[in-house]
């Protein structure tokens, strides 16, 4: 198992910036990679961004690039979440996920999840 807890978010006005972080705890040595969902509402969860735990290798969603990063600390098993520029649109509950390379090759994955944090971008 894997315990996921959250912390940053508010509220800030558009243009304005925030910090996520993630601090997993548990089952964590077999983690793949690490990365940020969001669900506004009515709306699907999304990805936001990922990251390998290895290689540290990043992914973003095309509506983030450029104005958020994400980051690790494998000492701590701590992701974040630096996010600039932020619209009303970004305005949504954002989740840490966590997933797990179970068979260690890459074959079967267990996904595990945070909270929840919500983030409101003022217009």
């Amino acid at each position: 198992q894997v315990q996921l807890v959250e912390s940053g978010g508010g509220l800030v006005q558009a243009g304005g910036s925030l910090g996520l972080s993630c601090a997993a705890s548990g089952r964590t040595f077999d983690t793949y990679t690490m990365g940020w969902f969001r669900q506004a509402p009515g709306k699907e969860r999304e990805f936001v961004a990922d990251i390998s735990w290895n290689g540290g290798s990043t992914s973003y969603a095309d509506s983030v690039k450029g104005r958020f990063t994400i980051s690790r600390d494998n000492a701590k098993n701590t992701i974040y979440l630096q996010m600039n520029s932020l619209k009303p649109e970004d305005t949504a509950v954002y989740y840490c996920r966590c997933r797990v390379d179970t068979s260690r090759l890459r074959l079967i994955f267990n996904d595990y999840w945070g909270q929840g944090t919500q983030v409101t971008v003022s217009s």
